[in-house]
Parts: C-alpha cells; structure tokens; sequence
C-alpha cells in the first residue's frame, strides 16, 4: 500500500511537463550551499525544463536545456581556503562582515558581463520563474520586479531568523531556537529572554546592513526600491530542513521543507586505493573531514598531534582524513589513517566498514550522516554548526564535544570510544534515519512539485502577512491599542471617582461639621 501510494504521489509530481523557462541566479561562493541548488537545477533540465544558470560552479558535461554562465574567477571561491585563524574569526558573529562578504560583494557581481548583458539584453521569451538562494544578498530578488517574474528562493540551511518577518512567516521565539542560539525548543523564561533578545538584535543588524543593498539595485537594474519590498517576489521557498532533525517549527503554506534534497543514492565512486582502505578496514574505519571549505593542516600542531595520538590509540580502527594539502601536514601520522584531498563522501559513508563520522556539523554533511545512518563526533566550528551538532547530542546520536577548545586527547578518545563501541548510538541514528526517510515524496521530487506548481498558480502560497510591518505582524499595535484602552478606562475610572469624592466631601460639608469646627475656632480664640 505504501509502495503504491509513493508511486501515485510520484506520477502526481511529474504530470504536468509543459517546458519551463527558469532564470537561477547562484552568485553565492560556497560549495556547500550549491550542493542542493546544483541538485534541483540539473533535475529539473533533466525533466525538460530550460534552465539559464549563472554560478561559479559550472559542471562537466550538463543535460540538455541546462545552459550555463560561468561566473568562474570573479570572486575567491570559499573551498579549501578557510584556515584555522578564519576559523576563529567566524567563529564570532560579526554581522557586517557576514552582510559585506555573503551580501555586498555578492550584489556588486551585478557588474559581471554575464549579469550585464542579462540586464541589458533580456530574452525575446519571458521566463516563468526565477531561482535565487536567500542568505544575504536579496538584491537579486530585484530581477523578479525588473522580469516581472515570480522568484523561488532557496534557504540550504533551516529557516533563517532575519528572512522570516520579510517573507510573513514570523517565528515564534518562545519554542524557536534562533539560528545562532544555543538552546533547545524548551527553553526556561531566562533561555526565553535571551533567545528573544540576541535573535532580534541580530535581525535588527542584519536588516540594517542589507537595506544598503538597494544602491546596487538603483545602479545595476534602475529600480526605485526599498529592500523589504523585493521580498514580495517571492512565490515559494524551499528549506533544507526537516522536522526529524530541527523538531517542529512554525511555517507559512509557502514555506517548503525538503532537507537532504542534494543526497544522491549513488555518490562517486571510490578510488581503487580507497576502495581498498575501506575494504581491509574489518575492525571499522572513521571518517574525519571539516568539509568543502576548512583545511585542517592550518590547525596548531598542538591541536593535530592530539588528532595523531587519539588515531594511534583506537588502532587497528582506520581513520580516512581529508586534508588539502598534504605538504602541509604535520608529519608523523599513524599508518592506521590515510589522507586525501578529497573523499566522495557519500561513497565513503554507504561503506559497510564505515562506523563513526568525526565533523564540523555543516548541515549537508549531518544529513548525509543521518540518511546513511552513520553516529558522529561533533567539534562545531562557526555558523549553524554548534546547533546543528547539539541536535544530534541530544537526540543520542552523536558526542558533541563543543568547540575546538574541548579537544583532548582524553575527551577525543572516550567520544571514539563511546560512538565506536556503545550500540546505543547506532540504533539511534537507525530509528532517525529511517524517520528522516519516511516522506510521502522524496525531497527532491518534493522540490519539483512545488517548483511547478507556482508556475502554474503564481503567488498562490505567499502569506498576506507580507504586506504587514513588524509592528503588525506580531501584532504589537493591536496589543498597543488594547493596553492603551485598559489604561484610559482606568484613568477614566480613577478621575471619576476623585471627582466624586471632592464633590462630596469637599463641596457639600455637613451643618454638624461646621457647627463643630466653629466651636473649635472659639475655643482656641478663649
């Protein structure tokens, strides 16, 4: 029954194949983030969809109708070049950083020939939608308004704090963790207060610093437009996100879950040498990578040789480590672990052999961990990381060691330890997996779906609260007003009755009162 149900709701998904014309505009540089947009671009020219691209990752030998415009070199590309000492420095948020590096210089690439002759030159047939990712740079949500296109905008992490309020989709900070929050969906009054006031300080920053994009969409498309307004554009959006892994959250019908669209079942294949590796391992093999971006050689050697000592210890267990640039390294590496540049990760965690995934808790790399059913050692670095890695621990699926700063070579070892040899984590991560799994579509045929469907409909989804200010959306006038009136009826209330009581005892005294106090006067004259 649930095999045919699946089928039906996957003909429901691809019944409808008139071509569209799709505009996806992916100026962002990291690697990561193009994992799922890649994924559902090159699926949707696969169903026949005409997709014009713009990304710094063009791929070899693309489907047909995938047409691509390389934006290659025009910017540094974050993969393999964050070293220990950036680390550091992400690792606290600094929000005109992020705004300048992941938003300004993003919409500035406005200027590339590509994005010119697009502006300058728009194609004789119109698109029917407009793909973007939202993180820092809505100046792009500008050419749903310049097209006159309904745009869809992709999140690769969960829902973002800053973008809920200019989508209508306000979140509710009482059992909603903030991005860059430490605690979970039940929190005490004092985690309550905190998570209230960092996630709206960090709002307020992040819309300050991204209003300033509007000069590059005067400059480059000579639209006249406030930034709040260019979220209007917005049909749909789709999160990489899923209530297994983050619980349940609030969400508009437009907001989309599909975390963990850009898992394949099939990744690349494995080099005959690492083929090997995994094969021998029979006592289990560990996977240690700080993924696309991070390369672990720049770490202190004291940090590295903590790594070594703890290899060495959990021998004849394997280890497989990405690292960059293998001149790099601090010498003296066990033999129970190898090192490459690069791992096809997901081949890497199907492997029957592979027991334990040591990472940085980027979102990507965990759900691949989970759909594969693979327990983790968490040292979270920046970002969503720590959040993402508290999850797991909590859900007993993984030992979360914190930051950097907890690794030692005692903790490091009993987490291995732990993961390695408690069956408990295994079975945790079985039962998450297969709840990460169980969805009536995939998260792609899901994405598709949706993708289509506001092609077909508009803004159908789009939540009116789009139209409301902050003040309104979270009805801070109305409870305004309500309070006022309490206070006026109040006051109204009170003069009343001191008007009444000077009318009464001040105004209309009793004869015996003034008999009596005209005794007194008297008295006191005798």
């Amino acid at each position: 029954m649930r095999l045919l149900l699946s089928i039906c709701l996957a003909i429901l998904a691809c019944g409808w194949s008139d071509s569209l014309r799709i505009l996806a505009l992916f100026p962002i540089t990291g690697k990561s983030h193009w994992l799922m947009e890649e994924r559902l671009m090159v699926k949707l020219a696969e169903r026949g969809h005409h997709v014009d691209i713009y990304t710094h990752f063009p791929i070899k030998n693309p489907p047909k109708n995938y047409n691509q415009y390389s934006l290659e070199g025009s910017l540094q590309i974050a993969v393999n070049n964050i070293t220990a000492d950036n680390v550091t420095n992400f690792g606290n948020v600094n929000v005109a950083m992020m705004t300048y590096l992941m938003g300004d210089q993003l919409c500035d690439l406005m200027k590339h020939p590509h994005f010119q002759n697009l502006i300058k030159n728009p194609p004789e047939k119109p698109y029917d939608l407009i793909a973007t990712e939202l993180f820092m740079s809505p100046c792009y949500l500008a050419f749903g308004t310049y097209l006159k296109t309904p745009v869809v905008g992709m999140i690769t992490a969960s829902f973002l704090d800053w973008v809920s309020h200019r989508v209508g989709n306000p979140i509710n900070l009482a059992f909603t963790p903030g991005i860059f929050s430490p605690f979970t969906e039940r929190m005490t009054f004092w985690e309550r207060l905190q998570n209230t006031f960092t996630t709206n300080m960090i709002m307020l920053n992040i819309d300050y610093y991204v209003n300033k994009q509007k000069t590059y969409v005067k400059q480059y498309l000579n639209i006249d437009a406030e930034i709040p307004e260019l979220y209007k554009n917005l049909a749909l959006i789709l999160v990489n996100s899923h209530h297994s892994i983050i619980g349940v959250r609030t969400g508009s019908t437009g907001v989309i879950e599909v975390g963990g669209l850009h898992i394949k079942e099939n990744g690349d294949p494995l080099t005959p040498e690492m083929k090997k590796w995994l094969d021998e391992s029979t006592h289990g093999c560990v996977y240690f990578t700080f993924g696309s971006m991070v390369r672990i050689e720049t770490f202190p050697k004291s940090l590295l040789e903590t790594f070594y000592k703890v290899f060495k210890r959990i021998a004849p267990v394997r280890v497989m480590m990405k690292v960059a640039r293998k001149e790099d390294l601090l010498p003296g590496l066990p033999k129970n672990v190898m090192i490459q540049p690069w791992y096809p990760q997901v081949s890497v965690l199907k492997h029957e052999n592979l027991k334990a995934f040591i990472t940085h808790g980027g979102l990507m790399g965990t759900q691949e961990a989970i759909y594969f059913g693979i327990p983790l050692i968490g040292i979270p670095l920046f970002g969503d990381q720590s959040l993402n890695l508290q999850n797991m621990g909590r859900k007993n699926v993984a030992v979360n060691l914190g930051s950097l700063h907890n690794v030692t070579e005692e903790n490091l070892y009993h987490a291995l330890k732990n993961v390695l040899h408690d069956e408990k984590y295994k079975s945790n991560m079985k039962k998450l997996s297969e709840l990460f799994k169980d969805r009536p579509m995939t998260a792609l045929d899901t994405a598709i779906y949706w993708v289509e469907y506001v092609a077909r409909h508009g803004y159908i989804l789009q939540s009116s609260a789009i139209d409301l200010n902050l003040f309104q959306q979270y009805l801070l006038d109305v409870y305004g007003f309500m309070l006022l009136c309490v206070v006026t009826a109040l006051y109204l209330v009170i003069f009343s009755i001191r008007k009444a009581k000077n009318f009464v005892f001040g105004h209309k005294s009793c004869p015996f009162k003034k008999n009596q106090s005209k005794e007194e006067d008297s008295k006191k004259k005798k």
